[in-house]
């Protein structure tokens, strides 16, 4: 039998547990090592061998970058080790009997070039089998875990009502981005948060948000709330957590709702100094039902009709719903860049493609871009 083929495999790894902001230090870029284009012969059956096209950075990961002090729904990344994460990928061999050589699939893949991913990982990749014009990349964005996160978070969680008044934090970040719109096709009036004027204006101008403000520049945000909704919040989805929920519970009306996404703005913080929520009396006050939620959790909804999915799918919410990308070309994706995802950064992408085909949408939509921070692997050489 003729040895496999090999080729080039680089990695990035995490370097050591990280407490406050990452740094490029924590992470490294190995030198390429040789590897089979070919499972071996000891790995368990239903094991994948993927060549990576594009990774995803997102907020989620910096909590797997800290030491584990207690048991959480995903586990922390091993010093030492690939970091690993959401991506799109090639099928380069394979004894799982769902995948053959060829498939294009998403999911949980090691920011390297080739990967292995293993039982019961395997259980997470999802075959690619209508892409027809939508940039692969999309399924790190509005096809993938970001785009499943705000459906299921905003339809499944919140259960809108047209004419609901709808906050959403972090709002030009991957998800929040993709909430707003919901909200706005729902016939909900929608107000976001972000960090930035210039992301406020995209709120505003590009993503159909009735009215935005820049967080930073509010003294007071339970002034700052009741300025934007005077008769309360219906919805609110929350993905920063600290003073921004304390402020929201004050505005929230009664038998309203909260999506738990993410709470983004302690990610970085150690234990002593993380914020103290001081009105969660408000929840029983006002009848509030606040309920976290994970993406994973909902993976059977993936797939449905878009009919079911409202939307969420390649031919009709690629096509109807706008989302932001700006390229690290020039400036170069590098490790040192991911702590961006973790202080609600604008996404970064490495590709430009868009769809061949849109179908009409409302005067607020603009065109179809892909709401992500990823790379593409051949970002690599310039990473460190």
């Amino acid at each position: 039998m003729a040895a496999a083929a090999t080729a080039t495999n680089r990695r990035v790894i995490l370097k050591e547990y990280v407490e406050g902001y990452p740094r490029e230090e924590h992470m490294e870029l190995l030198p390429g090592a040789e590897v089979p284009l070919r499972l071996a012969g000891d790995e368990p059956p239903g094991s994948v061998l993927v060549r990576n096209l594009y990774l995803s950075c997102d907020p989620y990961m910096r909590p797997k970058m800290s030491r584990p002090l207690w048991e959480s729904y995903t586990a922390a990344f091993v010093p030492g080790s690939v970091i690993t994460g959401y991506g799109v990928a090639r099928v380069l061999d394979s004894s799982d009997p769902r995948l053959a050589p060829g498939d294009l699939v998403w999911g949980i893949t090691g920011w390297e070039d080739y990967s292995v991913v293993r039982p019961p990982t395997t259980a997470f990749l999802a075959k690619i089998s209508h892409h027809g014009g939508v940039p692969l990349s999309y399924y790190t964005g509005i096809l993938g875990m970001p785009g499943l996160t705000a459906y299921v978070g905003f339809h499944e969680i919140c259960a809108p009502k047209a004419g609901e008044a709808v906050f959403v934090s972090a709002a030009s970040g991957a998800v929040g981005q993709l909430v707003g719109q919901f909200a706005r096709l729902a016939g909900c009036r929608v107000v976001g948060s972000a960090g930035s004027a210039e992301k406020v204006e995209l709120l505003r101008t590009r993503f159909g948000f009735h009215d935005a403000f820049n967080y930073k520049e509010e003294p007071d945000l339970a002034a700052a709330l009741r300025r934007c909704f005077p008769e309360g919040i219906d919805i609110y989805f929350e993905n920063v957590g600290g003073a921004m929920l304390d402020a929201v519970l004050l505005n929230m009306r009664a038998h309203g709702r909260i999506a738990v996404c993410g709470l983004i703005s302690q990610y970085n913080l150690k234990d002593g100094e993380k914020d103290a929520v001081r009105n969660l009396s408000a929840v029983v006050a006002k009848r509030l039902r606040l309920q976290g939620f994970i993406e994973p959790d909902h993976k059977h909804l993936y797939g449905c009709t878009p009919s079911t999915r409202r939307g969420c799918s390649p031919t009709s919410a690629t096509a109807r719903s706008p989302t932001s990308r700006t390229s690290p070309r020039g400036s170069r994706a590098r490790p040192g860049r991911s702590s961006g995802s973790s202080t609600g950064a604008t996404s970064a992408s490495s590709s430009s493609a868009s769809p061949t085909t849109r179908k009409p949408a409302p005067d607020w939509i603009g065109p179809v871009d892909v709401p992500l921070v990823h790379y593409s692997v051949s970002d690599f050489p310039s990473m460190i």
